[in-house]
């Protein structure tokens, strides 16, 4: 099936840059997570260079492990993902917004009231990054002891989700008619009740507000793993990946769509996004220096806990030999567990120490990471998405703003000037611009003779 030959771009908002030293470069700003400023002036880069939309990572948690990792760590004083767009919603006027949110520690009225609410203040630009949470500390938030396990999860998130889109086709897009000389507000013939009862959840309905401008907000998932995968190809929209390999890369985007496909989904409705850390210099040494610089501001405490944290908790990197190779496998996580196996196969494909494994975590988590020159970036992005291992990239600046201008500014005009970027919106909701059909309400679908 013929795709649209623009790449997709996404802005990963880290509030100091991706990199774990990033809130220590002196042209970051130091209190960043906390300043709407700053998340405004990111948010209009982004946008003046057309980018499909923000995307915000989140977890209901501190998610280092002890105090001195807290102590250098730059990240747990930042907005939650909704109420930050919910401001910056105001501030833009096409850019879309991806915000992160679980479905394990949510409840789905909440959540699909929020996200219906957000998608009518930015006028249909909102998105949800699903996710069924992965970190270690989360659970102790809500009562628990532990997390469920890793296919518990995503067997609640499948009935989650559907419970969330049923509800919000409570109300038909013209079941509120508002009109002042009858008296009557809405026409009930258009109302549906839900009254869901499942394995996890049991939910009445209907929503009171009215359905989102999008019908859904956009439906964002990074399912790796194989249960991942599988309901990234029933519910996935936007699919984010790591995918340092290009080959790797491939393989996914080939097994992704296949599983879409046999559920009934066209190619071009399920998009592919790997996330992308690009540190861009003039030359390749200047490039290389800024690395550098970052991983001098990064303590080893920090590598070692980002590290662990990564790998899933299963390895004492403290009693390992650091000069040591990594092993091919280590005991199965019940946290973010693609991506320890991302990490592994990068370690074995590159033949790792442990001390280089762990500061590579550090440099990038696992994603591609590409030190070089606006050329050098445009090369890799290009032959990647012309090889049908990405339609886009989720962009992650190792520091914000000054790395965001240098991409914008630098490597931009080379994917224009070889005509797989946009240079401007072509669409009014993030649906539009990103290609992807609005769905009907699937109750009125269903009372149609």
């Amino acid at each position: 099936m013929r795709r649209n030959e623009e790449m997709k771009l996404g802005l990963f908002l880290a509030q100091a840059g991706y990199h774990e030293g990033a809130w220590r470069d002196p042209s970051v700003p130091a209190n960043g997570g906390v300043d709407i400023h700053h998340y405004a002036n990111l948010a209009a880069l982004a946008e003046r260079a057309a980018f499909h939309f923000l995307f915000l990572p989140d977890s209901p948690s501190v998610v280092e492990q002890d105090r001195a990792s807290i102590a250098r760590a730059g990240r747990n004083d930042s907005f939650e993902p909704i109420t930050l767009f919910s401001a910056l919603s105001s501030r833009t006027q096409d850019i879309g917004f991806v915000a992160t949110a679980s479905t394990t520690y949510y409840q789905p009225y909440h959540l699909a009231r929020m996200f219906a609410s957000l998608d009518l203040l930015s006028q249909g630009r909102a998105a949800w990054n699903i996710v069924t949470s992965g970190f270690k500390f989360e659970a102790t938030n809500f009562g628990e002891e532990e997390l469920p396990d890793h296919d518990t999860r995503y067997t609640r998130a499948k009935e989650f989700v559907k419970v969330v889109k049923g509800l919000w086709d409570s109300w038909e897009d013209d079941a509120f008619v508002r009109d002042k000389e009858s008296g009557i507000y809405v026409d009930t013939t258009k109302l549906h009740f839900l009254n869901h009862r499942g394995d996890y959840l049991s939910v009445r309905g209907p929503l009171n507000i009215a359905r989102p401008p999008q019908g859904y907000p956009v439906l964002v998932q990074a399912g790796a793993s194989d249960a991942g995968q599988r309901f990234a190809a029933e519910f996935g929209e936007v699919i984010f990946s790591a995918a340092p390999f290009l080959e790797d890369g491939k393989q996914y985007y080939v097994t992704l769509k296949e599983k879409a496909r046999a559920l009934g989904r066209r190619d071009d409705q399920v998009l592919v996004m790997p996330g992308i850390v690009p540190i861009v210099g003039r030359t390749k040494q200047e490039a290389s220096e800024k690395l550098q610089i970052l991983q001098s501001y990064t303590h080893i405490d920090v590598q070692m806990e980002t590290a662990d944290r990564w790998l899933g908790f299963v390895a004492d990197l403290r009693s390992v030999n650091l000069d040591s190779l990594v092993p091919e496998s280590l005991p199965q996580t019940n946290f973010v567990r693609s991506r320890q196996k991302v990490l592994l196969d990068l370690a074995t494909h590159q033949k790792l120490t442990w001390r280089q494994l762990i500061r590579l975590v550090s440099d990038c988590r696992g994603h591609l990471m590409v030190v070089g020159t606006p050329d050098e970036i445009a090369n890799r992005m290009v032959n990647a998405f012309d090889q049908r291992a990405a339609d886009g990239f989720n962009v992650m600046p190792a520091t914000v703003p000054g790395g965001l201008k240098d991409f914008v500014e630098l490597v931009v005009p080379e994917l224009r000037r070889r005509g797989k970027f946009r240079s401007g919106y072509s669409g009014r909701t993030l649906r539009e611009n990103l290609g992807l059909t609005r769905p009907l309400n699937q109750f009125a679908q269903a009372s149609r003779p």
